[in-house]
């Protein structure tokens, strides 16, 4: 039932979205199913700006709640999330060392990559700090969440300063794209970008719930899923590989978003329990919503100008996640 209240909700944030602005909703409706009489004007709205906005607010915040779920899962802990332990500053200084390098790489190198260099420089960045950050916080097979904050911080830390001398050298275009980039949005969305991540982020949301078992037994503790059959290490790889790839493309593409991916995951547990057999799916339904409804927000609260999303979900996920924090002193205890 859950489910698909979820995906009904989905549906209409999707609609009102695509009709938020000066065009009518008739005009959009006409747009989208080829109406005779429908202005050029309007068919390019809709098509070419609206579209591709809402498709890539869908699959980012879809990427970021499922990947926030599973690191919850994998490291039995309700304060894991991509962004707060250092995976989306991993994959946000693949992405800069793509866009500052990338002009300088050989010619045919870059018409080799084209419009995936970008997701895959960010891919390779949030995998490669996942990796660390797990075997910093992971001792004789126990993980520690004390240790992994830190160590997140520390991660983020120093992909900051790396990205930071990346800036230095950066021409003004690239270090204007650069600053709006790392606010986080998806102002700037087209179908070049929602295609050059769309491949990456679906095949981690069509393999994440695959993961659900695994991750249930998981939550028994690692001996116990071992007796249960479940390959523990096997698993823990692939769902470090799935997190960083789809962080990795939904930061490509829209920058820094946080706090989607601890409070969508926490939210459904509460209403409908730990099981991620549904918690997976729901978290993608739910942080698609999330992230439309931040997009509308950031589109009113200064209009005409935009404000970017990454400050309008850390203005809701930063006193939530304090709360979450209140309720679970005992887990970072030092």
């Amino acid at each position: 039932m859950l489910t698909f209240c979820l995906t009904a909700l989905l549906v209409l944030a999707m609609l009102l979205s695509l009709g938020w602005g000066a065009v009518s909703d008739t005009e959009v409706i006409g747009a989208l199913l080829a109406v005779d009489g429908v202005s050029v004007r309007d068919r390019t709205i809709v098509w070419d700006i609206r579209l591709p906005r809402v498709l890539t607010g869908v699959l980012v915040g879809a990427a970021l709640a499922v990947s926030g779920a599973i690191m919850q899962g994998l490291f039995r802990n309700p304060l894991a999330d991509p962004g707060l332990v250092g995976v989306s500053a991993g994959a946000g200084f693949g992405a800069v060392l793509a866009i500052v390098l990338g002009a300088s790489a050989p010619f045919w190198f870059q018409a080799m990559m084209g419009y995936y260099l970008v997701p895959l420089a960010a891919f390779f960045g949030g995998w490669i700090t996942t990796l660390l950050l797990y075997s910093v916080a992971t001792r004789n097979g126990r993980t520690s969440v004390a240790t992994m904050l830190l160590a997140g911080i520390a991660l983020a830390a120093l992909t900051g300063a790396l990205t930071g001398i990346l800036v230095y050298y950066a021409t003004d275009d690239e270090l204007r794209d650069l600053t709006f980039w790392g606010l986080g949005s998806v102002a700037g969305a087209n179908w070049q970008k929602f295609w050059s991540a769309a491949p990456l982020i679906i095949i981690c949301l069509i393999a994440a719930p695959f993961l659900a078992r695994s991750l249930n037994a998981l939550a028994l503790g690692e001996a116990a899923a071992g007796h249960l059959g479940i390959r523990v290490q096997a698993m823990k790889r692939i769902a470090i590989l799935t997190v960083a790839c789809s962080v990795g493309a939904a930061v490509a593409v829209t920058g820094g978003i946080g706090f989607v991916g601890i409070v969508v995951p926490h939210l459904l547990r509460l209403v409908q329990g730990p099981d991620h057999n549904r918690l997976l799916i729901n978290s993608a339904l739910l942080g698609a919503v999330m992230l439309l409804l931040a997009d509308a927000i950031s589109r009113t609260v200064i209009a005409p100008a935009e404000m970017p999303i990454g400050i309008i979900t850390a203005v809701i996920g930063g006193p939530f996640f304090l709360w979450i924090l209140m309720r679970n002193r005992s887990l970072v205890d030092l």
